[in-house]
């Protein structure tokens, strides 16, 4: 699939404010199952300072520092990108299917920050554990059956409903009150299968639904560590493997980090703001390719 997506950020401020730093994941993936073509970035006002790093994760990430006062905030970012239908993973795993739970000390040690639990002490959340218990003993302990296992339970259990406010719920919370966002949902499955030592992060992307919507909203889904085949999405709010229609922007182990921008602000007393946005998306082609497993 080949698609141009604009999306749009307007800040507005009851007085003049200062602004900090501003940290902007608006830039596509260019690796892996996405190819980013073009990618251009318009800020208001224009920055003092703006340049381009390489966060843990390997997300291309741009920070950016104003200053003088300003009353208003703009920020539109314009990319054109193209993706492919990942490989079945049936297909890179074939007879090495890993069995769970997976033994911790046979990852790569940089992959431990993608196995922590979400509680303050750092242990799993206990619905979580029970869920993946759960998902675990229906899945003869093979990893793609557990995943399966895991998405349908979800998906059984969770009421899926947008909420654009606040931040993504502890997977207890979800769980209890059976409803949640995409993120929410995200959240619970990272833990559930951190719990059976599968290395799991959150993503923030476009996800480029059929029928077309009246505005398009950012999604949040899952990436999931399987060895011998390294990180896939799942999406517990959609179909569970990933395909060609999503299009991610940000990850991290934590979903604070994957924010499409994250910033401050200062002021008088009293001053407050509000934010408004639009997703526009085209398709440029709809041409569903599969990666050559042998051209690199």
């Amino acid at each position: 699939m080949r698609a141009r997506v604009t999306h749009t950020l307007s800040y507005r401020y009851t007085a003049p404010v200062q602004l900090g730093p501003h940290r902007i994941c608006l830039k596509p993936r260019a690796h892996g199952f996405q190819r980013l073509l073009s990618f251009d970035l318009y800020l208001s006002p224009d920055p003092h300072r703006l340049h381009a790093l390489v966060a843990a994760s390997g997300d291309d990430i741009l920070r950016a520092r104003f200053s003088g006062a300003t009353d208003a905030l703009d920020i539109r970012s314009q990319c054109e990108v193209e993706t492919q239908v990942p490989p079945l993973l049936q297909v890179y795993l074939e007879e090495n299917e890993p069995s769970l739970p997976y033994p911790k000390g046979l990852l790569n040690g940089d992959l431990q920050g993608s196995l922590e639990g979400w509680l303050p002490n750092g242990q799993h959340d206990p619905a979580a554990v029970e869920l993946a218990q759960e998902a675990l003993m229906g899945s003869d302990q093979r990893a793609l059956m557990f995943l399966d296992q895991l998405v349908e339970m979800i998906q059984d259990r969770v009421k899926y409903t947008q909420r654009h406010v606040g931040p993504a719920w502890p997977a207890g919370r979800t769980l209890k009150e059976r409803v949640g966002s995409c993120r929410d949902l995200a959240v619970l499955m990272i833990e559930a299968c951190r719990c059976v030592g599968l290395p799991a992060r959150f993503v923030s992307g476009y996800h480029l639904v059929e029928p077309r919507p009246e505005r398009y909203d950012l999604h949040a889904w899952a990436e999931v560590y399987l060895p011998g085949a390294g990180w896939r999405g799942f999406d517990p709010s959609g179909m569970g493997a990933i395909d060609d229609r999503y299009i991610p922007l940000a990850t991290s182990s934590k979903p604070n980090l994957a924010a499409a921008v994250m910033g401050t602000f200062s002021g008088p007393a009293g001053v407050s703001s509000e934010m408004q946005w639009s997703i526009a998306a085209e398709l440029l082609s709809e041409e569903h390719t599969v990666p050559n497993l042998l051209h690199f």
